[in-house]
């Protein structure tokens, strides 16, 4: 293997060629071009402004670092130039006078990223620094930053023994972080973050544990390291995988160059925090956050990844169906049959602003299938999954396999991409892997197995369920309308929640009478809990507390907007009545709405929507019952413990009810 910097990628004298940062970086890609390091010089240029287009690689000391994954370098490399005059990157402090271009292929592996990574560490050595600037000739500055060359003032000390110590007394117990640092590339200002943390704890006796998550993978910090730690770091600009497992710590969390800039602040920042006691509860992770980890089970791991692909698709739904929705509301049942907007279209004409409303939605809604299908694929195999997965959806509505040939395609598309990327592969074809190979390879494979193998049958699938929802009538009806409605109300926006969500605009893909009522009976459940809780704090308030009766405020409105997540506080602080309430209440209004027929053609909505639903006053009814249900259910489950009031003024029911639920908070906040 090649060094990554020689002598021929250091130009010590920058400034006769660049006054510029877009100078600079051409100057020092030339060098990697004549090296055959680059193919492409104006490609590599392009996706180095690219990054740099996301953040400025400016940092303090005088510190440029242009850097980029590009699938026009044919190895990792690194170019060093300096530039007596300093050269703007951006930085808070001034022009960098030590600039060091970063290129590294799109498909490089794990031990060269890991080599740069460890560069991007050496910058925060001032030492290190100073030894380059005061590097006389080209290949003195290349052993220096292949750590070949000594730099000056290195030193090895013995820690003094303390005379007065006394062996008897235990050492004080250290103040405990853990951090997270990530960054777009995941090459330098990820590892530098973590150095320059690591770096300023080591000054504040403080015992700090940092998670890399760089392009080289990342080893998942020790549960036991985190349990016992006493306050957490996010230095990152790309969202943190696996947040959640932070969850309960006083956090600091800010973007990547903060932790390379002020680390100090940070840890006090942390330790204040975690002084006066300030947590942070459980938040919806995103969707590559949940994508799974090696320790799940594959029962887990599916769950997540098919929650991705829904987080994913239901902004496509809730648009899409909303929009369809106001087309008929405007224009009547018959807009879906007018001409195209784009060679009709009056301005003075209702029905056209209809039909317009009506074609944009249809072409949002479109999506559905293969944004599942591309996101559930994304969710196991990260970006490489995206275009199988699309392909494999947009199979699936050629074929008309609807959203279960979704499901099926996004499955797939991610285990195929998976075990390509386990074929060990020739270096020289690395940088081609991500943007040729795996695309190619993949879309290919899911392309045969849907159109030949599994698409029939799973379309003949969607076209039975299809049928046996259109069939569905008197008691076969209302017992779907039950178990939809436990579903939607059991773990209030969790993961069963969204299955039956998903079930529903599902159906509308391809909607029938027995479609748009099952989307109907769900939405209907689903404002049941937030408006139970609610109606409850306001007739009963004595036996809540006061923070959750000012959520019962706010539980209206989410409520009535089908926002069912506006119970969780409650839930959280009393499952064992709140949940059981809430379930009896959305199956009893699930069931109403199935027995009276009621439609609904908008994913989403609440009470907004109204008038786009078929027997609209029998579903307000159906609605109005199942809060009633509800809210008398958790009156008594709560009013069977007799309130006393406490000398904070809350009641002792509320009191007792929270300090049973404390054990069990965790859990239900997961879920």
């Amino acid at each position: 293997m090649s060094e990554m910097i020689t002598a021929e990628l250091v130009d010590l004298e920058l400034d006769r060629s660049a006054g510029t940062k877009e100078a600079a970086a051409r100057a020092l890609a030339e060098r990697m071009v004549s090296l055959g390091r680059v193919t492409d010089l104006e490609g590599f240029l392009a996706d180095v402004a690219a990054r740099e287009a996301q953040m400025p690689t400016g940092l303090d000391g005088g510190i440029g670092i242009p850097h980029c994954r590009s699938a026009h370098v044919t190895e990792p490399t690194l170019a060093f130039g300096r530039s007596a005059d300093g050269i703007d990157f951006g930085a808070p402090d001034g022009p960098a006078d030590l600039i060091f271009l970063i290129a590294a292929p799109a498909g490089a592996d794990d031990a060269h990223l890991t080599i740069l990574s460890s560069l991007a560490r050496q910058l925060m050595d001032e030492g290190f620094t100073s030894a380059l600037r005061g590097a006389e000739d080209a290949e003195t500055a290349a052993d220096l930053i292949r750590g070949e060359g000594r730099v000056a003032g290195e030193t090895t000390t013995e820690t003094p023994t303390d005379p007065q110590s006394n062996d008897d007394q235990p050492p004080a117990e250290p103040f405990r972080i853990v951090a997270v640092t990530s960054c777009p590339t995941g090459i330098a200002h990820t590892y530098m973050a973590a150095e320059s943390l690591e770096n300023a704890a080591r000054d504040a006796d403080v015992e700090l544990t940092v998670e890399t998550q760089g392009s080289a993978g990342f080893t998942r910090l020790d549960p036991a390291v985190i349990a016992s730690a006493d306050a957490v770091i996010f230095a990152h600009d790309v969202p943190v995988r696996d947040k959640d497992r932070f969850t309960g710590k006083p956090t600091v969390d800010v973007g990547v160059k903060a932790g390379i800039s002020r680390p100090a602040e940070l840890i006090a920042e942390a330790r204040e925090k975690a002084a006066r006691g300030e947590i942070t509860t459980a938040s919806a992770p995103s969707p590559v956050d949940n994508a799974g980890d090696s320790g799940d089970g594959y029962g887990t791991k599916l769950r997540k990844w098919l929650m991705s692909g829904v987080s994913y698709m239901v902004p496509f739904v809730a648009a899409g169906g909303l929009l369809i929705a106001l087309g008929f509301a405007i224009g009547g049942w018959r807009i879906d049959k007018a001409p195209s907007v784009a060679e009709h279209f009056v301005w003075t004409d209702t029905t056209s602003w209809a039909a317009l409303l009506f074609q944009v939605g249809g072409l949002a809604f479109a999506f559905l299938v293969p944004v599942l299908a591309g996101y559930i694929a994304y969710g196991m195999a990260d970006r490489p999954g995206l275009v199988p997965g699309f392909v494999g959806g947009s199979v699936a509505v050629t074929i008309n396999a609807g959203f279960l040939g979704g499901l099926a395609a996004g499955l797939i598309a991610g285990g195929v991409v998976m075990g390509i990327q386990r074929v060990r592969i020739p270096t020289v074809l690395r940088g081609i892997m991500p943007v040729v190979v795996i695309p190619l390879i993949s879309s290919a494979v899911v392309g045969f197995l849907m159109f030949l193998v599994i698409g029939k049958p799973i379309a003949s699938l969607q076209s039975a369920l299809t049928d046996w929802l259109e069939g569905l009538s008197g008691a076969n009806a209302i017992i779907l309308g039950v178990i939809l409605g436990l579903m939607m109300c059991f773990d209030l926006g969790g993961p069963l929640n969204k299955v039956a969500y998903a079930f529903a605009i599902g159906g509308l893909t391809n909607p029938t009478e027995g479609s748009l009522k099952v989307m109907a009976a769900v939405m209907a459940a689903g404002m049941v809990p937030p408006l139970a809780m609610a109606l409850a704090t306001t007739v009963r308030g004595r036996l809540f507390t006061k923070t959750e009766r000012e959520n019962g405020k706010a539980a209206w409105f989410l409520g009535a907007s089908f926002i069912t997540e506006g119970a969780i506080p409650f839930a959280a602080a009393d499952p064992l009545r709140v949940i059981p309430a809430s379930m009896a209440g959305g199956a009893v209004t699930g069931a109403l709405s199935m027995a009276f027929g009621c439609t609904l053609r908008a994913p989403h909505g609440g009470i907004f929507v109204v008038p786009l639903i078929g027997q609209p006053l029998l579903y307000l009814v159906a609605i109005a019952a199942g809060v009633g249900v509800s809210t008398v259910a958790v009156v008594l489950l709560k009013g069977a413990r007799k309130p006393v009031p406490s000398e904070s003024g809350e009641s002792g029911e509320s009191a007792a009810a929270a300090a049973e639920a404390a054990p069990k908070e965790q859990v239900t906040a997961a879920a």
